[in-house]
Protein backbone atom coordinates (compact mmCIF):
# COMPACT_ATOMS: atom_id res chain seq x y z
CA UNK A 1 0.00 0.00 0.00
CA UNK A 2 2.68 2.43 0.86
CA UNK A 3 5.02 1.64 -2.07
CA UNK A 4 1.11 2.55 -4.13
CA UNK A 5 0.71 5.60 -2.20
CA UNK A 6 4.02 7.27 -3.30
CA UNK A 7 4.56 6.12 -6.89
CA UNK A 8 0.95 7.35 -7.30
CA UNK A 9 1.46 10.61 -5.42
CA UNK A 10 4.71 11.65 -6.49
CA UNK A 11 3.66 10.98 -10.67
CA UNK A 12 0.72 13.37 -9.52
CA UNK A 13 2.12 15.87 -7.72
CA UNK A 14 5.60 15.95 -9.79
CA UNK A 15 3.38 15.78 -13.20
CA UNK A 16 1.48 19.12 -11.72
CA UNK A 17 4.55 21.38 -9.72
CA UNK A 18 7.20 19.56 -12.52
CA UNK A 19 9.93 21.82 -11.80
CA UNK A 20 11.28 21.89 -15.40
CA UNK A 21 8.25 22.94 -17.51
CA UNK A 22 7.74 25.62 -14.50
CA UNK A 23 11.60 26.58 -14.79
CA UNK A 24 10.76 29.23 -17.67
CA UNK A 25 7.85 30.35 -15.81
CA UNK A 26 10.55 30.92 -12.65
CA UNK A 27 12.98 32.77 -15.10
CA UNK A 28 10.36 35.19 -17.06
CA UNK A 29 9.03 36.85 -13.25
CA UNK A 30 12.36 36.43 -11.85
CA UNK A 31 14.30 37.67 -14.95
CA UNK A 32 15.61 41.12 -13.64
CA UNK A 33 16.99 40.19 -10.63
CA UNK A 34 20.63 39.22 -9.97
CA UNK A 35 21.58 35.55 -9.39
CA UNK A 36 21.64 36.03 -5.54
CA UNK A 37 18.43 37.41 -5.36
CA UNK A 38 17.07 34.69 -7.74
CA UNK A 39 17.91 32.48 -5.16
CA UNK A 40 16.43 34.13 -2.19
CA UNK A 41 13.01 34.14 -4.55
CA UNK A 42 13.96 30.34 -4.74
CA UNK A 43 13.78 29.69 -1.11
CA UNK A 44 10.91 31.67 -0.58
CA UNK A 45 8.80 30.03 -2.47
CA UNK A 46 9.74 26.68 -1.70
CA UNK A 47 8.97 27.47 1.51
CA UNK A 48 5.57 29.25 0.38
CA UNK A 49 5.04 25.79 -1.14
CA UNK A 50 5.61 24.29 1.81
CA UNK A 51 3.53 26.27 4.22
CA UNK A 52 0.69 26.03 1.75
CA UNK A 53 0.39 22.43 0.44
CA UNK A 54 1.01 20.94 4.15
CA UNK A 55 -1.82 23.21 5.71
CA UNK A 56 -4.10 21.88 2.23
CA UNK A 57 -2.85 18.62 3.35
CA UNK A 58 -4.06 18.73 6.62
CA UNK A 59 -7.24 20.73 6.56
CA UNK A 60 -8.22 20.44 3.26
CA UNK A 61 -10.87 17.41 4.38
CA UNK A 62 -11.97 19.25 6.76
CA UNK A 63 -12.76 22.54 5.14
CA UNK A 64 -14.50 20.44 2.82
CA UNK A 65 -16.80 19.06 4.97
CA UNK A 66 -18.06 22.38 6.41
CA UNK A 67 -19.73 22.95 2.54
CA UNK A 68 -21.16 19.54 2.46
CA UNK A 69 -18.66 18.30 0.01
CA UNK A 70 -17.27 14.97 0.22
CA UNK A 71 -14.27 13.78 -0.83
CA UNK A 72 -15.86 11.87 -3.80
CA UNK A 73 -17.29 15.05 -4.96
CA UNK A 74 -13.63 16.58 -5.00
CA UNK A 75 -12.50 13.33 -6.81
CA UNK A 76 -14.82 14.23 -10.23
CA UNK A 77 -14.47 18.10 -9.91
CA UNK A 78 -10.76 18.38 -8.95
CA UNK A 79 -9.72 15.19 -11.32
CA UNK A 80 -11.69 17.47 -14.23
CA UNK A 81 -9.28 20.38 -13.67
CA UNK A 82 -6.44 18.03 -13.60
CA UNK A 83 -7.45 16.29 -16.85
CA UNK A 84 -7.96 20.19 -18.23
CA UNK A 85 -3.94 20.88 -17.28
CA UNK A 86 -3.16 17.59 -18.64
CA UNK A 87 -4.27 18.06 -21.63
CA UNK A 88 -3.65 21.99 -22.04
CA UNK A 89 0.34 19.87 -21.62
CA UNK A 90 -0.13 17.61 -23.64
CA UNK A 91 -1.11 20.81 -26.26
CA UNK A 92 1.62 22.90 -25.54
CA UNK A 93 -0.77 25.10 -23.95
CA UNK A 94 -0.81 26.99 -20.51
CA UNK A 95 -3.19 26.01 -17.71
CA UNK A 96 -5.33 30.17 -17.07
CA UNK A 97 -6.20 28.20 -13.61
CA UNK A 98 -2.53 27.89 -12.27
CA UNK A 99 -0.53 30.77 -14.48
CA UNK A 100 -2.77 32.67 -14.36
CA UNK A 101 -4.62 35.02 -17.60
CA UNK A 102 -2.85 37.45 -19.66
CA UNK A 103 -4.48 40.02 -17.51
CA UNK A 104 -3.71 38.75 -13.84
CA UNK A 105 0.43 38.25 -15.70
CA UNK A 106 0.47 42.27 -16.42
CA UNK A 107 -0.39 42.50 -12.93
CA UNK A 108 2.16 40.32 -11.69
CA UNK A 109 4.24 42.32 -8.93
CA UNK A 110 7.61 43.35 -8.84
CA UNK A 111 10.06 40.42 -9.50
CA UNK A 112 11.70 40.46 -6.25
CA UNK A 113 8.17 39.84 -4.60
CA UNK A 114 6.89 36.75 -6.52
CA UNK A 115 7.98 33.74 -4.56
CA UNK A 116 4.53 33.94 -2.98
CA UNK A 117 2.13 35.25 -5.79
CA UNK A 118 2.08 34.09 -8.39
CA UNK A 119 5.08 31.65 -7.91
CA UNK A 120 3.84 29.68 -4.91
CA UNK A 121 -0.25 30.84 -5.11
CA UNK A 122 -1.40 29.32 -7.90
CA UNK A 123 1.48 28.67 -10.36
CA UNK A 124 2.89 25.98 -8.31
CA UNK A 125 0.51 25.44 -5.66
CA UNK A 126 -3.18 25.68 -7.57
CA UNK A 127 -6.52 24.15 -8.30
CA UNK A 128 -4.83 20.70 -9.22
CA UNK A 129 -1.88 20.42 -7.04
CA UNK A 130 -4.57 21.49 -3.71
CA UNK A 131 -6.89 18.98 -5.27
CA UNK A 132 -4.03 15.91 -5.27
CA UNK A 133 -2.53 16.79 -1.80
CA UNK A 134 -6.23 16.43 -0.48
CA UNK A 135 -7.13 12.86 -2.63
CA UNK A 136 -3.97 11.64 -1.73
CA UNK A 137 -4.11 12.74 2.05
CA UNK A 138 -7.47 11.11 2.58
CA UNK A 139 -5.82 7.94 1.83
CA UNK A 140 -3.65 8.01 4.93
CA UNK A 141 -4.72 6.42 7.58
CA UNK A 142 -1.32 4.73 9.31
CA UNK A 143 1.87 6.49 10.23
CA UNK A 144 3.87 4.90 8.05
CA UNK A 145 1.72 6.12 5.61
CA UNK A 146 1.67 9.65 7.29
CA UNK A 147 5.41 9.55 6.45
CA UNK A 148 5.26 8.44 2.93
CA UNK A 149 2.98 11.14 2.11
CA UNK A 150 5.52 13.64 3.90
CA UNK A 151 8.63 11.95 2.25
CA UNK A 152 7.21 12.76 -1.30
CA UNK A 153 5.98 15.35 -0.49
CA UNK A 154 8.84 17.44 1.10
CA UNK A 155 10.79 15.49 -2.32
CA UNK A 156 9.04 17.08 -4.92
CA UNK A 157 9.81 20.61 -3.21
CA UNK A 158 13.28 19.98 -2.59
CA UNK A 159 13.56 19.33 -6.81
CA UNK A 160 11.85 22.65 -6.91
CA UNK A 161 14.07 23.96 -4.66
CA UNK A 162 16.81 22.83 -6.55
CA UNK A 163 15.96 23.93 -9.90
CA UNK A 164 15.19 27.16 -9.21
CA UNK A 165 18.14 27.51 -7.12
CA UNK A 166 19.99 27.00 -10.29
CA UNK A 167 17.46 27.95 -12.69
CA UNK A 168 20.28 30.92 -14.62
CA UNK A 169 22.98 27.45 -14.94
CA UNK A 170 19.68 25.46 -16.16
CA UNK A 171 18.29 27.82 -18.48
CA UNK A 172 21.59 27.76 -20.27
CA UNK A 173 21.92 24.23 -20.61
CA UNK A 174 18.33 22.78 -21.03
CA UNK A 175 16.75 22.86 -24.30
CA UNK A 176 13.32 24.09 -25.19
CA UNK A 177 13.26 20.82 -26.89
CA UNK A 178 13.84 18.86 -23.65
CA UNK A 179 11.52 21.23 -22.21
CA UNK A 180 8.85 20.43 -24.60
CA UNK A 181 8.95 16.47 -24.61
CA UNK A 182 9.15 17.20 -20.79
CA UNK A 183 5.84 19.15 -21.01
CA UNK A 184 4.09 16.47 -23.03
CA UNK A 185 4.83 13.55 -21.29
CA UNK A 186 3.52 14.85 -17.86
CA UNK A 187 0.26 16.13 -19.62
CA UNK A 188 -0.01 12.15 -20.54
CA UNK A 189 0.63 11.16 -16.82
CA UNK A 190 -1.98 13.90 -15.57
CA UNK A 191 -4.52 13.31 -17.86
CA UNK A 192 -4.00 9.31 -16.92
CA UNK A 193 -4.40 10.14 -13.28
CA UNK A 194 -7.19 12.67 -13.75
CA UNK A 195 -9.29 9.90 -15.57
CA UNK A 196 -8.54 7.60 -12.33
CA UNK A 197 -9.49 10.51 -9.82
CA UNK A 198 -12.61 10.81 -12.15
CA UNK A 199 -13.90 7.26 -12.39
CA UNK A 200 -12.80 6.28 -8.38
CA UNK A 201 -15.21 9.45 -7.62
CA UNK A 202 -18.07 7.96 -10.02
CA UNK A 203 -18.36 4.79 -8.91
CA UNK A 204 -18.85 5.86 -5.40
CA UNK A 205 -21.14 8.92 -5.99
CA UNK A 206 -22.73 6.51 -8.83
CA UNK A 207 -22.60 2.41 -7.83
CA UNK A 208 -24.72 1.45 -10.95
CA UNK A 209 -21.47 2.48 -13.12
CA UNK A 210 -19.40 0.39 -10.88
Amino acid sequence: MESTLAVGFFGALFAIMNPITNLPVFLSVTQDLPPADQRKVAVKTALYCLVLGGAFAAIGSQTLSLFGISVDHLRVAGGLVVLMIGLNMLNGNESTSHHGTDGEKEAYPAPDTVAFYPLAFPILVGPGTITTLILYAHHVNKPLEAVVFAGVFLTVVALLLVTFWNAPWLSKRLSSNARVIMSRFMGMILSAIAIGMISDGLKALLPGLA
